[in-house]
């Protein structure tokens, strides 16, 4: 009969070979007192009963024993390091996988991740992150030409430059070599601003064109040039117009810091404050009643006023004066029912059939003649102080009165001392210290250099805007160049 259970021994217990038998490991027979039980002797004071815990403790301590302090070390490091787990995918420390859930991680944790990171002791460097992450938005030409346009951020796509570039050549000759570097410079400086600020750009090709079958008038279609941008842009407001002999001294100023944020502060609306051609205001001319005041029996308070309403939002057209008068080289104009008449008049060809051998300065004339003869358009125009928009080289009107010696700033805005000078209404000239904002080579072409004329008012731009890194080389070189000069005179000696 099979048993369940090996035979007992006398001493009670089951019967296992290797535990309850000893063998000679020489004879492999039976010997004396159990192995197990002389070891639970050795470990339990000679008890000579052995428990799994106190075996494995005292594995253990052997095993450290067997260790050097570098593996404790080591042991130490990695037990504080962290790690990712997945705990509903892997439920058990040695299912394989456990760890390394960054492999499989799902993106729609990813915030939950990124501000544990926050949290801890990384916070710091994601915010740095943030921080470069948002200057290389805003520094790349792309995002910021986009940023500036926005009608609720910058405002730029409500601002037109028109540059007439004559493309094609003038009326009598074509261009040489220096014109055409002139024309590339220029455009490329209206460019650049265009594209620093977010306006748009428009370049107008003045070349000779037949508008009429009976007439060529080359300057006139300034006119016509405008009311298409007006078309081709319908939602821009303010329409800036530049002959080819400019150039943007400060591109770093926008249009809406240096006039339109305080256009009521920058031009001002009375004639009279600054009137080189004495145009009289309010106009002259007759009435029915002969002792009446001139023009009141039809003209309303606006039209008297000398300043119109007073409302800077009234103004549609910005022009500025030189010694001359008006001087169309750079101004503004702005969308209005008031702008489209104004133009249709100015445009009319009886204008040039019967004033174009009178009118020297053709479309520039007419303007004068309008707002001289035709009361209705004064309350909506505004000057602007010259050296504002539109600045002219010394001695293009005259000698330059300059600045006194610490710059306008020491000049109160109605000290009389202010218009002796070029700081008053009356400035013409441009001035460096001031960093005017534009400068116009008008009559270049008569008797002086455009060519050289634009190229230095370019170096000068260049040399005045340039960055942090440029301004210490350029003060090192000029720390060693006047240390040589003052060697000079000593090794003479």
């Amino acid at each position: 009969m099979s048993l369940d259970h090996s035979p007992t021994r006398d001493g009670g217990g089951w019967s296992s070979p290797g535990l309850t038998t000893n063998y000679d490991e020489g004879t492999a027979r039976s010997r004396g007192g159990s192995p197990s039980k002389k070891y639970g002797d050795l470990m339990n004071g000679g008890s000579g009963h052995v428990t799994w815990a106190k075996a494995k403790a005292g594995s253990a301590r052997v095993q450290r024993s067997n260790e050097g302090s570098f593996m404790r070390h080591m042991r130490k490091m990695s037990s504080g390091l962290p790690y990712f787990s997945d705990r509903s995918t892997y439920a058990e420390k040695e299912k394989l996988g456990r760890g390394r859930s960054w492999k499989r991680m799902d993106w729609r944790d990813l915030p939950r991740r990124v501000g544990l990171l926050i949290s801890r002791r990384r916070k710091y460097v994601a915010l740095l992150t943030m921080v470069l992450l948002m200057i290389l938005l805003f520094t790349n030409k792309t995002v910021n030409y986009w940023y500036r346009r926005t009608s609720w951020l910058g405002g730029g796509s409500k601002f037109v430059i028109i540059l007439g570039a004559n493309q094609g050549g003038g009326v009598m000759d074509w261009k040489g070599p220096r014109e055409w570097a002139i024309e590339r410079d220029s455009v490329k400086n209206k460019k650049n601003y265009a594209a620093e600020w977010g306006y748009e750009m428009e370049i107008a090709d003045m070349s000779t064109k037949k508008r009429y079958a009976h007439e060529w008038r080359e300057s006139w279609e300034k006119v016509d040039v405008i009311r298409n941008s007006m078309r081709k842009y319908p939602d821009a407001e303010w329409f800036w117009w530049l002959d080819l002999n400019t150039f943007i001294m400060e591109p770093k100023v926008s249009l809406q810091s240096h006039i339109f944020n305080n256009v009521g502060d920058v031009a001002y609306r009375d004639i009279n404050a600054y009137n080189p051609l004495h145009i009289a205001h309010p106009p002259n001319g007759t009435s029915a009643d002969p002792n009446a005041p001139k023009y009141t029996n039809y003209l309303d308070p606006e039209a008297l006023s000398a300043v119109g309403d007073g409302d800077p939002n009234s103004i549609n057209i910005l022009i500025p004066q030189d010694c001359g008068g008006f001087n169309l080289g750079s101004f503004f104009v702005r969308r209005s029912a008031w702008t489209d008449r104004l133009l249709d008049i100015w445009w009319d060809p009886v204008f040039y059939e019967q004033k174009h051998m009178e009118w020297e300065h053709k479309e520039q004339d007419a303007l004068e003649y309008i707002y001289t003869n035709q009361p209705w358009i004064r309350p909506h125009f505004g000057f602007i102080p010259q050296r504002k928009i539109n600045a002219f080289p010394n001695k293009a009107c005259g000698d330059d009165r300059h600045v006194p010696e610490g710059g306008c700033r020491t000049l109160k805005a109605d000290d009389p001392e202010a218009e002796k000078t070029e700081c008053g209404i009356q400035g013409i000239h441009y001035q460096e210290q001031e960093r005017d904002f534009l400068v116009n080579m008008a009559g270049c072409e008569w008797g002086r250099d455009c060519w050289g004329e634009m190229y230095n008012f370019r170096q000068l731009s260049n040399h005045l805007n340039r960055g942090r890194w440029e301004r210490v080389v350029d003060s090192i070189r000029d720390y060693f160049k006047r240390r040589t000069e003052a060697n000079q005179p000593q090794q003479q000696q």
